[in-house]
Parts: structure tokens; sequence; C-alpha cells
């Protein structure tokens, strides 16, 4: 077998390799963790000082004042009620026993497509009893074994505007406010806790701030599934996806960034901070549930303060960079980040002006084949030479059959006369590989083609056919005609190989539209474009020589 057939090869198994591992078995990394003994839900710490999530965060700190400088009011409980905060981006619904969240809808996001489908809310009802941002101190949770009172009412947070909640709660000799300040531009969510020690004697525990959700995967999609990941201040970055070894609290200990439960579109994260946290993680009842905690004291006659963030919204990267502990790496496309994300702003600013998705990918894929023509030109017109030449190649094989060195010394003379590169046929394309791959993950976790149309209604009908970029071809006809582009484009590429090599190459077509058949639909759109093109080329290639 000459070297161009096994770079040829090469190639088509690692990109079926690539696709059908990740279409069967989504990639699953697991950091080292350790199952933790405790049973009291985790904890974090940190935060940002500014009060609004486009300041930087100001180094964590744990701030404490004597009691006798901080006058400690009459308290006096309440009964647990609702209060609600609605900004432009989201409306988030507390409970005043403990400052826990009962409900958080995103304005800009729906379920589904439907007609008057809800809104996307991050916790759902059966992840309320989990205790969405709850506070636990010294391992008791501060909902259940704490009495609270609040002095306020709803909030309405227009563009720009920053305001802030507190909820006050008692627990024997511990007094504890938590401040939650939000913006009207942003998801972020800044918090920070106080805790003041009226007793004469002082108090070693732990301090944990908590988020649960029902899922994240909204569409049910087996290229997007739910997961548990964090980043520590090393820039070391684990995520977990296995659901058997996730029954048990499993934990890890270590300077975070950030820990959070995210899907490909939507994401729940905390920003602990510069100092060592403990990041907890468990299913538990079908809800996910996340934890950061970290050692705290509590002085006699001290009031202690403690920062953490939130961020629950989608996975805009531009407003993920507006908040501090390097979130914006949350989003993150593997080996090919750096092609991707550069490829995601250019189909954006196609799309400022086309106001389409689907046109946005037909363009870019132009744009990517014309600035990559030179070199398919090349590896068609190198592929059709290396065929003219399998005549006297079979003739020396046959000459030279039980000489191996012999052989491939008459080949190599053969390629030096005619002046052809066995692999000329396949570098050009190799070269270009990254980008398609680059580009493909980027589509695959794209926020912006979530629900973003292409073509509502399948033509002449009624039938809503290419709606959401983000979601499979409900009727399977781009995947279909991917594929016939694709068995076409075989069929006029110059075959360099023996007859069985032939029909392997011909099959991968049909592996092709297998694994396609249930990719997102701006997937395939890209794919099929490009094959479109492919097929141009070579056609006018064909048509010179």
């Amino acid at each position: 077998m000459d070297n161009n057939k096994r770079v040829i090869l090469a190639v088509v198994l690692s990109a079926v390799i690539l696709f059908g591992w990740q279409w069967l078995f989504p990639a699953s990394h697991q950091p080292a963790v350790q199952p933790e003994q405790q049973t009291a839900t985790t904890q974090g710490e940190r935060g940002a000082n500014a009060t609004g999530a486009s300041q930087s965060a100001a180094t964590q700190s744990e701030t404490a004042a004597p009691v006798n400088t901080v006058q400690l009011d009459e308290f006096t409980p309440g009964e647990g009620r609702e209060v609600v905060v609605t900004t432009p981006l989201y409306t988030a619904t507390f409970n005043t026993q403990g400052g826990i969240l009962e409900k958080y809808l995103l304005e800009n996001y729906k379920e589904t497509i439907e007609s008057g489908s809800p809104q996307v809310n991050m916790i759902g009802e059966e992840a309320q009893r989990k205790a969405p941002l709850g506070l636990v101190v010294n391992g008791k949770a501060t909902w259940t074994d704490a009495q609270w009172s609040f002095d306020g009412g709803d909030l309405a947070i227009g563009p720009g505007e920053t305001k802030t909640v507190t909820f006050t709660g008692q627990m024997g000799d511990l007094r504890v406010e938590r401040h939650l300040t939000f913006t009207g531009d942003n998801y972020a969510i800044n918090e920070t806790v106080s805790v003041t020690n009226a007793g004469k004697i002082g108090l070693d525990g732990k301090i944990a701030f908590t988020a649960a959700t029902r899922s994240l995967n909204t569409d049910g999609g087996r290229m997007n599934r739910d997961r548990f990941e964090f980043m520590t201040t090393e820039g070391k970055r684990e995520e977990v996806t296995d659901h058997d070894k996730l029954e048990q609290w499993m934990s890890h200990t270590a300077p975070l960034d950030w820990a959070a439960i995210s899907s490909n579109y939507f994401l729940m994260a905390m920003v602990p901070g510069q100092q060592t946290s403990t990041i907890k993680a468990r299913i538990e009842d079908g809800i996910y549930r996340l934890a950061l905690e970290r050692s705290a004291t509590f002085p006699p006659m001290t009031q202690m303060n403690f920062d953490n963030v939130y961020f629950f919204g989608p996975t805009d990267r531009d407003l993920l960079a507006k908040v501090p502990g390097n979130l914006a790496k949350v989003v993150n496309f593997g080996w090919f980040d750096v092609i991707a994300k550069p490829l995601l702003l250019f189909m954006n600013w196609i799309y400022q002006y086309v106001g389409n998705y689907g046109v946005a990918i037909l363009l870019l894929t132009v744009v990517i084949k014309l600035l990559f023509w030179p070199l398919t030109h090349k590896s068609y017109k190198s592929m059709n030479e290396m065929k003219k030449l399998q005549p006297l190649m079979q003739k020396i094989k046959e000459k030279h059959g039980d000489d191996k060195q012999k052989m491939q010394q008459e080949i190599m003379q053969l390629y030096k006369t005619y002046k052809v590169s066995p692999a000329g046929g396949c570098l050009p394309m190799v070269i270009q590989i990254p980008v398609f791959f680059g580009l493909y993950r980027a589509l695959m976790g794209a926020v912006e083609l979530r629900h973003a149309c292409f073509i509502k209604y399948l033509p002449f009908t009624d039938h809503i056919w290419l709606a959401d970029l983000s979601a499979k071809d409900p009727y399977y006809i781009t995947p279909l005609i991917m594929g016939l582009t694709m068995f076409l484009q075989q069929k006029l590429t110059p075959q360099a190989g023996d007859p069985m090599q032939q029909k392997l190459m011909l099959l991968m077509p049909v592996v092709f539209t297998f694994m396609f058949l249930n990719f997102p639909a701006g997937l395939v759109v890209y794919w099929l474009t490009n094959n479109v093109l492919s097929i141009g080329q070579q056609w006018m290639i064909m048509r010179k020589s």
C-alpha cells in the first residue's frame, strides 16, 4: 500500500472516529476526586467585592469587626414569604426563610420553539427542596435551623441599575445576614454573608454555598449532557458526567476559580475566589447538587464576612467575560478552542448583516472554502496525477512483488520521474481538518444557535422544518442530502487504491449519514454546504483536465 493511500485512509478513519465516538460516547473527563464522608451539603467562599457583575473582583478576604463596634438590632423572626427580583434578563423568586431560590426564569429563552412555550426555569420544582442558593454554617442548614426576617419587598431592576436585598437570620449565638446584589445587565449575583458571633466562645467550623437544578439540558439531546465541572487557580480544568459515580458525594479540594453545573447552552456557576475551597457534587433523586465549602472561624464578639458570586444563565461568552474568576473559560471547545472561538466571532459578525444564522453558516462555509481553495485545488490535482500513475505502479508491483525493497525503490523513482508527491493529495486536506473540526465543535456548543431559525417551514407546506439549528432535522432531509453529496464527491474524487479500498471509501458516506441523522441542523447545513462547494471545485478541475 503506497503512502498516498495510507494517508487518505488515515484521514477518513480519523474523521469517522472523531464524529462517531462523540456521537456514541460523549466525552467524560473524571477528576481526581475522593468520596466525601460528610453528608452535609457543601460550601464555597469568595466573591467579588464589586456590586455589579461588570466590576472586577477584589482579592477575597475575611473581614472581622468587634461586636461592640457593630450594634446588633433586636431580632424579630417572621414567616417565610416570596420575594421577586425582576431584571431585563431574568425573574428570580426567593423565599425569605433562608434566602432560598425557588424559581429562576430566563426572560429571553423558552423551553421549546412551540408557541406559548414557558420560559426556561433553571431551578425546576423538584430542585426547590434541595435548597438552591442555600447557606450552610457549621454543618447546619440555615434555611431550616435558623429563624429569619426580611424587611423589604419585590425589586424591579432596570438596565445598568444595581440593587441589593438582605435576609437576616438568627441561629443560636450566630447572627447571619445575606446581602444579595443584582445588576440589570448581567446574570451574575454577588453575595456577601456577614456572620456575627454574639457569644463569648469562639467557634471553628465551615461555611458552604449551594446550588441545585433539575437539569440544564432542556432539549434532552445525546450531544448535550449535564455535567459538573470546575477550574483551579492553576488553570487545571476537570469535568465529570458519569452519573453512576455521582450517586454518592464526590469532592475535590483546591484553590478554585469556579465550579459549575453546566450543559452546552446553560450554566449554574459559583465563583469562590483565590482561596482553597472544597467542591462537592452529587446527583440525588434526579437533582444535580453542587456546593462550595471552606473552613471558617467565628471569634467571640466578632463579625466575619464571606463573599461569593453566582452566575445562573446562558453560556453567553460576552457576559461571562465580565464575571470575575476566569468564568469565561467555562466555554471551551477542547483541542480546537483556539480555532472555534474566532470562527464563532466571524459567524456572529456575518449575522449582524444577514439576520439569519442559517445564512450566516452558509456564508461562513463559503469564506472558509475560498480560503482553502488553492490547497484543495492542489490536493485534487495531485490525486488525479497519482491516478494516472496507477497502471505503471501496478506493473512495478507485478515485476518486483517478491522484492519489497526493490519495488519501493522503483516506485519512488517513478514519483521522481513524473514529479508527483505521494502525499500531495492528502497533506493539503490534513491542514484543513483542524478548521473543519473547530467549526464542528463551535456549532455544537454555540448558544446563539439554540432556537435560531433557518427555514421555518418545509417548502410548500405548513410543517415546521429547520426552525431550530441546535436541534436535528425532524424529517432527516438535510442529512440524507448530505450523504448523497458525500457519495457524489467520493465518485468524483480520483481513486488511487485497489478495488477493496475504493469500496471502503464509498462506504464512508453511509457511515456519516447515519451519524449525522441526529446532529444539530446547523452542523449538517455546514457539512452539506461544504460538500456542494467541493463537488463544484472537483468538477471544475476535472473539466480542465
